[in-house]
């Protein structure tokens, strides 16, 4: 669903999303702000446009039982036997490489 949207669009997207758990949860947002330790401006500004830190959305996420889609994210998955395979075979990198301009001055 998210493919095609800005990266505007799907914070949008995600506050939306907060404020519906929430309501479904029969919390206000200034209930969620005490439970969440953050300030009733970060809830409303993270409900309005999706704006907040990634610890935010955790600990919102955490309040409202809904950890499960987190789990998921950046999760490398095959969809067939040979990419499987081709994972199965990667070596995990420790870190990234160093620009090749760096590299040259070795």
């Amino acid at each position: 669903m998210f493919a095609l949207q800005s990266s505007s669009a799907i914070c949008q997207t995600l506050g939306l999303r907060c404020r519906e758990l929430r309501l479904a949860r029969n919390l206000s947002q200034s209930e969620l702000a005490r439970m969440t330790g953050a300030s009733l401006s970060s809830i409303r500004r993270f409900e309005a446009v999706g704006q907040g830190s990634c610890n935010l959305m955790v600990r919102i996420a955490l309040v409202l039982q809904s950890t499960e889609a987190l789990e998921s994210l950046w999760i490398s998955s095959a969809h067939n036997i040979a990419q499987a395979e081709i994972l199965s075979q990667v070596v995990q990198r420790r870190r990234a490489r160093k620009p090749a301009a760096s590299r040259k001055g070795k």
